[in-house]
């Protein structure tokens, strides 16, 4: 009874399905429970005409390139090393690490390695590096978000390498001599052949990142800037604000989220397809 397994993926997307149907109904104003039964996009004109919106928006897109590229580039590096070095092809613990700690713990860590009375401003402090703490760069609750962008690459950069690994790995060393018995370098045969066959799962990996650090709240809010917030924390804090009839303001940012999520996917669906069609492979 094969069908008996898919049951829990179909729950899950069943409560997906509630969910952003809730958040879209709830963004153009059908809240019943406070009155409100008029469909209305006047809440997503309100947010796309706001100027805090809009920063919001524009920090969450962001950090989520930022990260998602320099994490997929060490990703590849990382994983290209461990094939390279390791004759057993096993993942190593140390590097898994990462993927396990949640990101609220991530955030302390950040917060006692990188702010301006954290271990990096002790060690620049103790070699002379800087003769006063504040002087020690400001990583943290910044307008560059370059805390919480530094904190995604440390989760990111261990899950591309671990996604991209398999297939890497499973890469036919022969595709690889061929291109150096032809001329090329290490180097070329690594960028002519390994890596192009490997795009499928750097494509997997880099989309679920990306998606994931567009949504996400811990981080930006635990070592974000005030002003702006990223749009996952406004959306919050709108949702939680005592105003009640603010909730579709809450739910029209969730949707800009929602929305956003969709064009990301749509476009790694036509890169997915155009990499499987150049590497000869199938995509259904």
């Amino acid at each position: 009874m094969p069908f008996i397994l898919l049951i829990p993926f179909m729950i899950i997307m069943l409560i997906l399905i509630i969910a952003s149907a809730v958040v879209v109904m709830q963004s153009i104003g059908w809240l019943p429970v406070f009155g409100l039964t008029e469909l209305t996009f006047q809440y997503y004109a309100d947010i796309l005409t706001d100027s805090e919106f809009m920063s919001s928006l524009s920090v969450s897109l962001r950090v989520s390139l930022i990260s998602t590229l320099i994490a997929v580039v060490l990703g590849i590096a990382v994983s290209s090393a461990i094939i390279a070095k390791r004759s057993d092809k096993s993942f190593p613990m140390i590097v898994r690490f990462p993927m396990l700690v949640p990101h609220a713990v991530v955030a302390v860590f950040m917060i006692n390695i990188l702010s301006q009375t954290g271990i990096l401003a002790r060690i620049a402090f103790a070699l002379g590096m800087i003769e006063d703490y504040t002087q020690f760069h400001q990583f943290l609750y910044t307008e560059s978000f370059a805390g919480v962008i530094i904190a995604y690459i440390w989760k990111e950069a261990p899950f591309v390498a671990y996604f991209v690994f398999a297939l890497m790995s499973s890469v036919s060393k022969t595709l690889g001599e061929a291109a150096r018995n032809l001329g090329a370098s290490s180097f070329g045969s690594f960028f002519s052949v390994t890596l192009p066959l490997s795009m499928p799962a750097v494509l997997n990996a880099a989309f679920i990142i990306f998606v994931f650090s567009f949504g996400g709240y811990e981080l930006p809010m635990l070592l974000g800037a005030t002003i702006p917030k990223a749009l996952p924390v406004k959306a919050f804090l709108e949702f939680t604000s005592p105003d009640l009839l603010n909730r579709p303001y809450a739910m029209a940012a969730n949707g800009i989220i929602l929305f956003v999520s969709v064009i990301v996917a749509l476009l790694y669906l036509v890169a997915m397809k155009h990499v499987v069609k150049r590497t000869g492979g199938h995509h259904e």
